[in-house]
């Protein structure tokens, strides 16, 4: 392998095409209704889902969604807002209330297609009757510190919101609502993602409740408050405003997955597919991997080198340090410490969004000199680790891996080549 990092790129670029909206989207769309068709959607590619959807749609449609700031791409029909991610802020306020203006006053022979993919929690604040805003920030800063799963995240948020939980869906009443889901949820549960605004699912307060003790999630004593009022339990799936609707998952880490091994055999290497849902602490995770990479370049064993190792899903990161990263790069990290002397292992980490945390680059390589080239520039590789500080820690080896945004999001994006030795 004369160049691993390229090599471990293009699998990472099958996997986004996988999930581009122009080729996924054609499959799923509905037919067209006897009276208007109107689109809402929410999402970091809310946009490009809008603009190939009506580049397919052959009837009048009107609509609008909301994606991140940055992430827009011009649409002719649709209206394409922007806010702010990961946490809320008055222009999501506004777009909120926009595709709630949008589904006002539909009638049975109306149809509205929801495109809705990863981080519309964030772009969708609506603090229900008696919070605000601050509330929403403090609980959105919460979640994302907490090191609590994505399912039990957005079990807390629909409890906290009016458009969370299916409450879109239930406002859009009695149109019928076809929701087109890109998942960036382990397991692909639909009404998981972006905490499920036109999807409802069974998770009720007591869900909510226990996913705060179980978590240790310190929040405001108003949305303790409110999470524990009866009047906040989010609407059931069985609720007759949802009866004629459907949701399809258009794209989703399973799928891209297969394309990447698809790549990898075409390019000559063997692939493994470990999983799809992959949850838990990032570093904990890159223990897991880095032990099987390098039973493989001990042993040959679970699998024969040379072997790629893919894997997907979303870990989490409990915020301990004050440094930049995200889950992609803590991992890449972690996997570097633990492949710390070893020959012949290469590694990525990604974000399928093209944005890792709070930082522009999608992820991290690392492999067996990993530590030793931040050792040459006066860094440990450790203290970092404990820092939080990942990004730091790459970018000063030229490790990081910038994309930009992908248009897309079916979340982390793991490729690990073992070589034969």
């Amino acid at each position: 392998m004369t160049d691993p990092k390229s090599f471990l790129a293009s699998l990472f670029k099958a996997a986004v095409d996988a999930a581009d909206p122009v080729r996924c989207l054609g499959a799923f769309l509905p037919e067209e209704p006897k009276g208007r068709t109107v689109v809402i959607g929410a999402g970091k590619g809310a946009a490009q889902l809008a603009r190939a959807f009506e580049n397919q749609w052959k009837g009048p449609l009107t609509g609008t969604v909301v994606t991140r700031y940055g992430y827009a791409v011009p649409c002719e029909r649709i209206e394409v807002l922007e806010a702010a991610h990961p946490v809320p802020d008055e222009a999501g306020l506004a777009a909120t209330e926009r595709l709630f203006e949008r589904v006002a006053g539909l009638g049975a022979d109306d149809l509205v297609v929801a495109l809705i993919c990863g981080g519309g929690s964030s772009l969708l604040p609506a603090p229900p009757q008696g919070l605000g805003l601050d509330d929403e920030i403090a609980l959105n800063q919460a979640l994302l510190a907490s090191g609590a799963p994505i399912s039990a995240m957005n079990a807390i948020r629909k409890h906290v919101s009016r458009v969370k939980g299916g409450r879109l869906a239930a406002a859009a009443s009695p149109a019928r609502v076809v929701s087109l889901v890109v998942s960036d949820i382990p397991g692909d549960d639909p009404a998981l993602v972006a905490s499920g605004p036109t999807v409802p699912d069974a998770a009720g307060r007591q869900d909510a409740l226990t996913a705060i003790a179980r978590y240790g999630i310190s929040l405001p004593d108003a949305v303790m408050a409110h999470i524990a009022d009866p009047a906040s339990e989010a609407p059931r799936p069985e609720d007759p405003a949802f009866a004629r609707n459907e949701t399809h998952i258009v794209a989703s880490a399973a799928l891209s997955l297969d394309a990447a091994a698809t790549e990898a055999r075409r390019l000559g290497v063997p692939a493994v597919i470990l999983s799809d849902s992959v949850e838990g602490e990032a570093r904990e995770s890159a223990h897991l991997h880095a032990a099987i990479a390098r039973e493989i370049a001990r042993r040959n064993r679970p699998f024969e080198a040379p072997v790629v190792l893919l894997s997907g899903g979303e870990t989490t990161v409990t915020l301990k340090g004050s440094g930049k990263g995200g889950r992609n790069s803590e991992f890449a990290l972690s996997l570097g410490l633990d492949l710390d002397g070893f020959t012949g292992i290469h590694a990525l980490a990604a974000d399928t969004d093209g944005i890792d945390g709070s930082e522009t680059n999608a992820g991290a390589f690392a492999d067996g000199t990993t530590v030793v080239r931040l050792r040459e520039h006066g860094l440990d590789a450790a203290a970092m680790l404990a820092a939080n500080d990942a990004w730091s820690a790459f970018d000063a080896v030229g490790d990081l891996f910038v994309t930009g945004p992908t248009g897309t999001n079916v979340n982390d994006f793991r490729a690990i080549l073992v070589e034969r030795r």
